[in-house]
């Protein structure tokens, strides 16, 4: 499932976050977005799952605008994995991963075996089908990360919309993620700050500065060194990786551009 941002506006207590986005999120690729602090990264993923409604422009699953579904229709297409994630759920991880099949249940229907079986799946493709029965409040930032990228596996979409979803793990739950994401060939919008992570993941970037797109490409195209000093403020030098071949930014921590 496609996904086509046109003319994107969010406005905050009468402040513009987000001005005119238009981007693309293509079938089966990883798009990401990147940009400082306050770019309106996390403020238009979450008019895509929903949780904000733009002031102007509209979001097109496929040609459907969003605002057409009904909610349970729309959670059947996109799952979201946003920034805020309450540590207070007094649930079981198996419990909080199985909210994600809540939008193909009537109410009050319980689970049955096909659920049981994605719930086991999608804990077991994040390592942590061995804490089922913990309690999700017990559980440290990145295993509550994991727990939630979960329930949004289970969810089952088409489009899989992730707000910094590396935060808080350490770097081989970072690795092993970033490469389960590549694995899944599923249609992702992820929000990254970790420049590199995105120039290794990303099928295509789009930089977010003061609340407009003002670069799209591949990443080899988009993280230039005279990009990195305009829009992020930083001296870098964009070299190969020795073990992979894709972009590889390295840091002058020492002076500013």
């Amino acid at each position: 499932m496609r996904v086509d941002i046109e003319d994107l506006s969010v406005a905050y207590a009468g402040r513009t976050v987000v001005a005119g986005a238009h981007l693309v999120a293509a079938e089966g690729q990883i798009t990401g977005l990147v940009g400082p602090n306050g770019s309106g990264k996390s403020t238009l993923l979450r008019t895509v799952y929903r949780h904000l409604r733009p002031a102007a422009g509209r979001v097109l699953l496929s040609g459907t605008d969003l605002r057409e579904l009904t909610p349970a229709r729309s959670a059947r297409h996109v799952a979201a994995l946003p920034q805020e994630r309450g540590a207070d759920v007094e649930l079981t991880v198996r419990e909080v991963v199985a909210m994600g099949r809540t939008p193909y249940k009537r109410a009050f229907a319980g689970d049955d075996a096909a659920d049981r079986d994605t719930v086991a799946r999608a804990l077991a493709e994040v390592g942590m089908d061995g804490a089922a029965g913990r309690r999700f409040a017990a559980l440290s930032g990145g295993e509550r990360q994991r727990v939630l990228l979960a329930r949004a596996f289970a969810q089952e979409p088409d489009v899989l919309v992730l707000d910094e979803p590396t935060n808080h793990l350490d770097v081989r739950h970072q690795v092993e993620l970033l490469a389960l994401l590549r694995g899944k060939g599923r249609t992702t919008l992820v929000s990254l700050h970790d420049l590199n992570a995105a120039a290794s993941v990303c099928d295509r970037l789009h930089v977010l500065h003061g609340g407009r797109v003002v670069a799209s490409g591949p990443p080899r195209e988009v993280l230039t060194p005279v990009l990195l000093a305009e829009v992020f403020g930083v001296r870098a030098a964009v070299v190969d990786h020795p073990l992979t071949g894709d972009p590889l930014i390295a840091f002058d921590h020492r002076e500013r551009p």
